[in-house]
């Protein structure tokens, strides 16, 4: 079974796996799914939602995309991008969401996420019905409590704190436990990349907004790594101690596009672990050639139907 050929790719590579794909706008379609209805901690997989939220304000002429926000030092959590020039940053507020999506940047996401509003993020899972999916504020208070389990400065860079932690200190922080973090389920987090391909997570130019940062985002180490050329991928990481994950839609020249949600969890805590950054792409190849062969694209017959 395609699930259990899942479950050994993670296995091997010393992770718990957690999966769900389908195929984009066919909602009765087959999908393919490995715990796919369990909680797992998004990380910064959340950044999507709140980049529909962005796109959203953009599109009711709330927030002037070309108006400039100043990232200070108070949005210096450690990372890329404007979360780690020592200096006061100003960029617009189109390309702070870019900057938030393509390369991950946590300072970036902060400055957007206070614009919009929790409210607003918060709209955005009770009109998709996402009812299992919760954003507990943004990367500053993720790393609040990071702060608070460790009992180290809340100002201080978390990076060195985490470095400085046991190993039992970090396996019992709230970040990553789905059930007191911000956290969806696999298959509600390929719920709303279909709303968002589908035009109906936002007005159309919203979702291609969004569809479009996506798609530039830089890092290809994780679901990129199971697909050839010619094979688009539009996604978002994610990444805490133990915890790696992808989501995004892979799209195929023949026109068809699978929404693809890939979570895992480590059995080590090693910063670094390109078994399992590898492991998630052959998750979601395997998922989506499942797929593929379980709904052929239909054959036209010679009276402009299809067989």
């Amino acid at each position: 079974m395609i699930a259990d050929e899942i479950r050994s790719v993670f296995t091997a590579a010393g992770a718990t796996g957690f999966v769900h794909a389908r195929e984009i706008g066919v909602p009765d379609g087959p999908s393919v799914a490995v715990a796919a209805d369990e909680p797992v901690v998004l990380a910064s997989v959340f950044k999507i939602v709140v980049a529909v939220a962005y796109a959203r304000e953009v599109a009711a002429g709330r927030l002037d995309p070309r108006e400039r926000a100043t990232v200070t030092v108070g949005y210096r959590i450690g990372g890329i991008g404007t979360a780690g020039c020592g200096d006061d940053v100003q960029m617009s507020w189109r390309d702070l969401a870019r900057n938030m999506l393509t390369m991950s940047d946590n300072a970036a996401t902060d400055v957007v996420f206070h614009r919009v509003g929790q409210a607003a993020v918060d709209a955005v899972l009770a009109d998709l019905g996402l009812t299992h999916t919760r954003l507990c504020g943004c990367c500053t208070d993720l790393f609040a409590s990071v702060a608070d389990d460790l009992g180290t400065d809340p100002n201080g860079d978390p990076d060195v704190a985490l470095a400085a932690a046991s190993a039992e200190q970090l396996r019992g922080l709230t970040v990553l436990d789905p059930t007191r973090t911000t956290a969806s389920t696999p298959a509600e987090i390929t719920a709303l990349l279909d709303a968002i391909w589908t035009d109906r997570a936002a007005s159309p130019e919203a979702c291609a907004q969004v569809r479009a940062i996506m798609a530039e985002q830089i890092w290809p180490h994780r679901l990129s790594s199971g697909f050839p050329d010619g094979v688009g991928i539009a996604a978002k990481t994610g990444t805490l101690p133990a915890i790696r994950n992808e989501a995004g839609v892979v799209s195929y020249p023949d026109g068809r596009a699978y929404a693809v949600a890939v979570f895992t969890r480590a059995s080590s805590l090693a910063q670094r672990q390109p078994a399992i950054d590898a492991a998630i792409g052959t998750a979601g190849r395997l998922a989506v050639e499942h797929l593929r062969q379980e709904q052929p694209v239909p054959v036209p017959d010679l009276a402009g139907g299809s067989r």
